[in-house]
């Protein structure tokens, strides 16, 4: 499961990071009571898509630091989960990052580390690092995680996509260097990346294609999503910012474990959903608008895969 969860903060100002707006005097009056209902709502979330059994994995953006993981790994609703931690500050200036869930028994951590990106004539650009974790998922085989979000399209989608493709270089750098070693590594990559998966970034510079397309090396699941759906909302359109690319062998099986019937799915509970008093039809329930309390969950909706293990 991956979720953008729309800037899940603690109230504490930190002098080292820009997060003045998310404390009790900054424009988001950003309290302790909302802190804490915040990380319920998010539990519910995590909870609700389960159907009754909590996900072995979870990606997550637009969290703070590793204080407010461990306090969403331990609400009630969850606390069964065993939910451990997986997350290092970033260099984003906003004070976000990424981060990862993994449930103790379910999931061994072999390795984790940050993948630092670095865009060309760009010394001083700091942005969300990719969080790598390699692990054995249900005790039958390896699996490299990946954990995403890309540099955002302020200042215009084409101005700033070189940010975005330095992040799929650093990415595809790294899967690479996994597949040559080897021969059919299980690796799944989720995120909000910011483009969508046509855009050059992930379909040329990562290389993601349909599983259709037999000379990719790594399957982007949403380009099989019907049209209309989406994980979050523009103008009345829905898009899937927030993806899930998988290696071939994950989708065929090639090894113990494979993407159940080669499909993602996006997590459209009517309680993350509200009337989009703009466009026609629904929008995801959003925290803000603005600097207006919304009283939601986020402007994205979770995506996920059905992961099962052969023994």
């Amino acid at each position: 499961m991956f979720y953008n969860v729309e800037n899940l903060f603690d109230p504490n100002d930190d002098p080292e990071k820009n997060d003045n707006d998310f404390t009790p005097e900054g424009n988001y009056r950003w309290t302790e009571y909302r802190w804490r209902e915040k990380t319920a709502k998010i539990a519910k979330v995590i909870r609700a898509v389960g159907e009754g059994q909590l996900p072995a994995i979870i990606g997550f953006c637009e969290i703070e630091n590793r204080l407010v993981l461990n306090e969403l790994s331990r609400h009630p609703i969850i606390r069964d989960g065993k939910y451990q931690v997986v997350h290092y500050d970033s260099p984003d200036r906003r004070g976000i990052d990424v981060g990862l869930f993994y449930r103790d028994g379910v999931f061994t951590l072999l390795y984790s580390e940050p993948l630092r990106i670095q865009v060309d004539n760009k010394p001083d650009f700091a942005t969300r690092d990719i969080l790598y974790v390699k692990g054995v998922l249900a005790g039958v085989d390896t699996i490299h995680l990946f954990v995403n979000h890309w540099p955002s399209r302020l200042g215009g989608a084409a101005t700033s996509e070189p940010n975005r493709i330095a992040a799929a270089r650093t990415l595809r750098n790294k899967a690479d260097s996994i597949m040559t070693v080897i021969k059919n590594a299980n690796i799944l990559i989720m995120g909000d990346f910011n483009d969508e998966p046509e855009d050059v970034s992930l379909s040329k510079i990562l290389g993601a294609e349909k599983k259709e397309d037999r000379k990719a090396s790594l399957i982007n699941l949403m380009l099989d999503m019907p049209p209309g759906e989406g994980s979050h909302r523009f103008q009345g359109r829905w898009g899937f910012l927030d993806q899930i690319i998988v290696s071939r062998p994950l989708v065929e099986g090639l090894g113990k474990l494979q993407v159940a019937e080669g499909k993602a799915y996006v997590f459209k509970a009517d309680f993350l959903l509200e009337d989009d008093n703009r466009y026609p039809g629904k929008m995801p329930y959003r925290q803000f608008i603005g600097f207006k309390f919304n009283g939601g969950y986020s402007d994205h909706l979770p995506v996920y895969v059905d992961v099962t293990a052969k023994k």
